[in-house]
């Protein structure tokens, strides 16, 4: 990454966070953590009728020439080689319809249509997970330390985890739509 682009991104990170900060303050009134605890338990009531998904957190183990076989360029670039895409390329993004965002590597339920919202910043984002779903850990590839999440079950890069979400949880898991598969309830 050449100088230019990363001090766009981080401008356009600044303003990005602005933005989001201002619609998050107005973003679940009201919406105290028992409700986003129900909201986690309750995940599955969004999920279609004989809609396949994988429950187990079992870790799964493939190699590269495997991953490569089943994922998009995109998808492995993003999963796989913790990868970016552009915002404002995924369809996700303006997904509104009830339903579940699984993982596309593995199916492993992540998120529902019922804890995303819009952040302003380009990428499908959420404000708590489906419990178990992620594992994270620090990165410094952009100098200052940000919060990656993987799938718990696949390992699959799917985005950066920030603080400036909505209340009551202030989360916001900035997500690559690329990373993800809806499943629409209905």
């Amino acid at each position: 990454m050449n100088r230019r682009t990363f001090l766009g991104f981080v401008g356009i990170g600044a303003a990005s966070a602005a933005t989001t900060l201002l619609r998050a303050n107005a973003a679940q009134p009201g919406a105290g953590m028992d409700s986003i605890a129900q909201l986690q338990k309750d995940w599955k009531n969004l999920l279609a009728p004989g809609a396949v998904v994988e429950l187990s957190r079992q870790p799964l183990q493939r190699g590269n020439a495997e991953w490569k076989k089943i994922l998009t360029p995109q998808q492995y670039d993003v999963l796989r080689d913790e990868g970016t895409e552009r915002p404002g390329s995924s369809p996700l993004n303006q997904e509104k319809r009830p339903g579940v965002f699984v993982c596309a590597g593995c199916s492993a339920p992540l998120f529902t249509s019922a804890m995303k919202y819009d952040s302003g910043t380009g990428w499908p984002s959420f404000f708590t997970a489906i419990p178990q779903a992620f594992g994270t850990r620090r990165d410094f590839k952009l100098i200052l330390p940000r919060t990656e999440y993987h799938c718990a079950r696949c390992g699959g890069h799917h985005g950066h985890l920030f603080d400036d979400g909505p209340p009551p949880t202030g989360l916001r898991y900035c997500n690559n739509g690329v990373a993800l598969r809806f499943i629409p309830k209905g």
